[in-house]
C-alpha cells in the first residue's frame, strides 16, 4: 500500500485523468463536456461585460479575451476542464493603465505581464504552491464563495419585484432538475426556461443586452502602438508585475482546488507559463487579460460535471458564437438566470464543514484564526491574491511561534572521571530566529561550574540567529573565566555553525 505525508500526494492516490480522446469514444462524456462548455460560455457573457467595465475598456475588449484565454489555455494549460477568462482580479489591476496612458497601453501591459508570467514559470514559481496550508486553501475557497455571493447583489437591488421569483424559479431548478434528469446540465435547463418564459411572458426585467453592447465582428490581429522605450517600461512595468502574479496565484490555487475536486493531478509549471502564453495571445488580439475563473470553473467541474480540455475549448468557442451569431438571442437572456446559477455556485463552492461546531471544537484555534484572518482579508480588499499571501504570512507566524514553543533545554550537574565538575545542558527542538532568541536566557551563568556543555544531539541549527545565540551564551561563560563545548552537531549544523561562529559580532 502506498502512502504518503500529509500535504503531498501519491501519484497512486489519483483516478485516470479523462482525455478529449476518451471524450470523442464515449457519447456520455461527449454530451457533459459539450453541455458544460455552453453552460459556462453563457454564465462568461455578464462577467466579461462587468470585467469590461471595471478595466474601463469596451465590452468586446473583455468578450474578446475570455474568448482568446479559454481556447489558448485549453491547448496549453497544465489543469484540464479549468476556465481561464477576463477576471475582475486582473481588470482591477490593470485598470489605472487604461485611465491614465490608454488602451495601447493597456495591451501592453497585457503582453509584458504574459512574458513575465513565463520567465516566472521557467524559474519554478509553481513549486511555491506547497507551502500554502489548508487553512489558507479553505479560508480561500470559502472567501471566494463570498465573493461571488457578493457579486451578484448588484443584481438584486433596486430590480423590477419580478426578478426575484424568477431568480427563486431558477434556483429551484438548479437543485430539484436533476432529481428529474441527470443527464442535462440543470443551469442550461434554468437559463434557457427563465429565458423563454421572458419572452413568452413580456415581462421587463434586466437582461444581459442592458449590462453592455455585444460585438457583432471576430477579433483581429493587434500590435500597441507605444514607444518601445524604457519610458514605456516603467509606465507599464508595475502593472504587468502585478498582474503576473495576481494572475499566477488564482490560476494555480485553482488548479490545486480542481484538483482536490476531480481527484486528479495536474502539471502546475505547465498551467503558469500556459496562462503567461494564453495572456500575449489575448493581447496581440486586443483582450484585456485575464487568468483562471474559479466560479467559472466550479460551474464546468462541480456542477457540469466537465473532466477535459473539449470543455475550456468549447466554452471559448460557443462565447464568440453565442455573443457574435446569435448576439440579439443572447441579449434576451435574464440576468435573473445566471444569477440563479451563480448563488448556487456561491453555496456549493463554500466548505460548509469548516464552520460547523464539530469541525471548530476540534481544530487548534490557529488553524481556524488563519482561516478567519484569509477570508476576512479577502472579502475587505475583493482581492484574493491579497488574501492568500496575508493568509500565508499568519500562518507561518504562528507556526514560528508554536515551533518556537517546543524548544527546551534540560540541565544536569555531574563529575567527570578526572574528579572535576560540569553542567550539561541538553537542548531538544528545533532552533532558529524564533526559539533560538530565549535560548539564552535558559541558562544558569552564574551558578554553573567552570565547565559547561551544550549538547545539540537532539536539535538543528537551522539559521544565523541561532549561531549568533550560541556565541553570546559562550562570550558569557568565557567573561566568567568558563569554558563551553558544543557537542553533538549533526553534519549540517556543524557546517553552520562552523561557517559562521565568531562572524557575527555586532548583528
Amino acid at each position: 500500500m502506498t502512502t504518503s505525508a500529509p500535504g503531498t500526494t501519491s501519484p497512486a492516490a489519483h483516478e485516470p485523468q479523462p482525455t478529449v480522446r476518451h471524450a470523442f469514444r464515449s457519447p456520455r462524456l461527449l454530451r457533459t463536456e459539450v453541455l458544460a462548455g455552453l453552460v459556462v460560455a453563457l454564465a462568461l457573457i455578464p462577467e466579461a461585460i462587468s470585467f469590461s467595465i471595471i478595466a474601463g475598456v469596451d465590452p468586446r475588449v473583455g468578450i474578446f479575451a475570455s474568448f482568446t484565454m479559454a481556447v489558448a489555455i485549453s491547448f496549453l494549460g497544465g489543469r484540464p476542464a479549468m476556465i481561464s477568462a477576463a477576471t475582475g482580479a486582473v481588470a482591477l489591476v490593470i485598470a489605472p493603465v487604461m485611465k491614465e496612458h490608454g488602451y495601447d497601453f493597456l495591451i501592453a501591459t497585457v503582453l509584458l505581464g504574459g512574458v513575465i508570467q513565463v520567465v516566472l514559470a521557467v524559474a519554478g514559481v509553481a513549486k511555491l504552491m506547497r507551502f500554502i496550508p489548508r487553512s489558507v486553501m479553505v479560508g480561500f475557497v470559502n472567501a471566494l464563495a463570498i465573493l461571488i455571493f457578493e457579486a451578484q447583489i448588484a443584481h438584486m437591488t433596486d430590480v423590477p419585484w419580478a426578478v426575484y421569483p424568477m431568480i427563486a424559479i431558477g434556483i429551484a431548478v438548479i437543485v430539484g432538475f436533476p432529481r428529474i434528469n441527470a443527464v442535462i446540465p440543470a443551469p442550461l435547463v434554468a437559463i434557457v426556461a427563465l429565458t423563454a418564459f421572458t419572452i413568452v411572458s413580456a415581462i421587463n426585467i434586466p437582461n444581459v443586452g442592458d449590462e453592455g453592447e455585444l460585438p457583432d465582428s471576430l477579433p483581429s490581429w493587434f500590435v500597441p502602438d507605444v514607444p518601445f522605450d524604457l519610458e514605456t517600461l516603467k509606465i507599464i512595468a508595475p502593472y504587468a508585475v502585478a498582474m503576473a502574479l495576481v494572475g499566477l496565484l488564482e490560476s494555480l490555487l485553482t488548479a490545486k482546488l480542481v484538483d482536490d475536486i476531480t481527484d486528479t493531478h495536474s502539471n502546475k509549471t505547465r498551467e503558469a507559463w500556459g496562462q503567461g502564453a494564453a495572456n500575449v495571445i489575448t493581447g496581440f488580439f486586443g483582450g484585456m487579460g485575464g487568468c483562471a475563473m474559479i466560479g467559472q470553473t466550479m460551474i464546468n467541474v462541480k456542477v457540469s460535471g466537465a473532466r477535459t480540455r473539449l470543455s475550456t475549448f468549447l466554452a471559448g468557442v460557443f462565447l464568440l458564437i453565442l455573443v457574435v451569431g446569435f448576439g440579439d438571442v443572447v441579449a434576451l437572456i435574464p440576468m435573473a438566470a445566471l444569477v440563479a446559477v451563480m448563488v448556487m455556485v456561491s453555496v456549493g463552492t463554500f466548505d460548509w464543514h469548516s464552520i460547523r461546531p464539530s469541525a471548530l471544537r476540534r481544530m487548534p484555534k490557529s488553524e481556524t484564526a488563519v482561516m478567519v484572518v484569509t477570508v476576512v482579508v479577502t472579502v475587505l480588499t475583493h482581492n484574493l491574491a491579497i488574501g492568500v499571501v496575508v493568509g500565508v504570512l499568519v500562518a507561518m507566524t504562528l507556526f514560528a511561534r508554536r515551533v518556537a514553543h517546543l524548544t527546551g533545554t534540560h540541565r544536569v550537574v555531574e563529575d567527570d572521571a578526572d574528579g572535576t565538575t560540569r553542567a550539561v545542558y541538553t537542548v531538544a527542538g528545533e532552533l532558529f530566529f524564533a526559539s533560538s532568541n530565549d535560548l539564552y536566557t535558559q541558562f544558569q551563568y552564574a551558578d554553573d561550574p567552570e565547565h559547561v556543555v551544550i549538547d545539540l544531539s537532539r536539535s538543528h541549527i537551522w539559521d544565523a540567529s541561532t549561531v549568533a545565540s550560541l556565541d553570546a551564551i559562550t562570550t558569557k561563560y568565557e567573561r566568567r573565566g568558563k569554558t563551553v563545548e558544543i557537542v553533538g552537531l549533526d553534519d549540517a549544523s556543524a557546517e553552520r555553525h562552523g561557517r559562521l561562529t565568531g562572524g557575527l559580532a555586532g548583528h
